[in-house]
């Protein structure tokens, strides 16, 4: 009999986790308050529920991927029952450490499972997930995991998933902006984005956000986001609140910062966060022989 997994949030990250554990033999139950994403699972061999839940009664483990804490607490409100929830969002810890404690309460453990990857190397299955919390409730869920991720670390007591992660994430802020960086530099300089990015990127400059964003900063289009510039910033604000209040400097992180901020007012909310890219080129007043960079109408 397959093993049941529940998915809360079947967004750009949770559907390609709810895909991935279909095609790894278990029977997904998902809900999204998107009717539009409900329906996406089923064609994907899932099944769809109308709340957070019908969710919790249908699986023993559960994913949850979420965009903002009042929606984690809204979903612990409504989970019943002992079932280990795996919580993959990025968010503050005391909102984590509030959930898991409304959870413990109805006898349910979390976990704090945020993950590294984008929408893109989420739906080929490569991603890493830095889970803390309860060990035994860990070594649980480890074959859900391997369902959807190439890799996972246990990283200890809880919160410790989600510091990792920050860490992370100022390293994904600052090298996409490099990566950005360097193709505005060499394209104003008259070398193509192609040439930039096959010759670069074979050399001691390279990073993972070059090759992974590289492909579309190359093409100038940002429209099929795998991290949308309006979530980011989400995510910038809870480092940089993380890191002020530990009093670290992060003069590369605040930098990078501004130019996701610019992305936000040049109206790429929407696209993904390579469109950095195209905030440098204006502001470089750089161009590109017969294209432009284009965002979605």
């Amino acid at each position: 009999m397959k093993q049941a997994v529940g998915v809360i949030g079947l967004g750009i990250m949770g559907a390609a986790m709810s895909m991935n554990l279909v095609r790894a033999g278990f029977s997904v139950h998902g809900f999204d308050i998107a009717p539009a994403q409900r329906k996406a699972l089923e064609k994907e061999g899932g099944s769809a529920a109308t709340s957070a839940s019908e969710v919790a009664r249908n699986a023993e483990v559960l994913i949850t991927s979420l965009p903002s804490s009042e929606a984690l607490h809204a979903v612990a409100q409504e989970i019943d029952g002992k079932c280990i929830v795996v919580e993959t969002s990025t968010l503050p810890i005391d909102d984590k450490l509030e959930a898991r404690d409304t959870l413990a309460k109805k006898g349910a453990t979390l976990l704090d499972c945020p993950l590294s990857g984008t929408g893109a190397q989420a739906r080929n299955k490569d991603l890493s997930v830095y889970a803390s919390g309860d060990e035994a409730a860990y070594r649980k869920v480890v074959p859900v995991l391997e369902g959807f991720a190439r890799s996972h670390y246990f990283l200890g007591e809880f919160g410790n998933g989600s510091k990792m992660k920050f860490v992370a994430n100022l390293l994904v802020a600052i090298h996409n902006v490099s990566a950005a960086e360097a193709f505005v530099l060499g394209m104003k300089a008259g070398l193509t984005p192609e040439m930039i990015f096959k010759v670069a990127g074979d050399g001691a400059g390279t990073s993972r956000m070059f090759q992974v964003r590289g492909p579309q900063m190359v093409e100038g289009r940002y429209d099929e986001a795998t991290m949308k510039v309006e979530v980011w910033q989400k995510d910038m604000k809870i480092i940089g609140e993380f890191a002020t209040k530990l009093g670290v400097p992060t003069p590369l992180f605040n930098a990078s910062a501004a130019v996701y901020t610019a992305a936000m007012a040049q109206g790429f909310a929407k696209q993904d966060t390579a469109a950095v890219c195209a905030v440098l080129e204006a502001m470089a007043n750089a161009s590109r022989p017969g294209k432009s960079s284009r965002r979605s109408t």
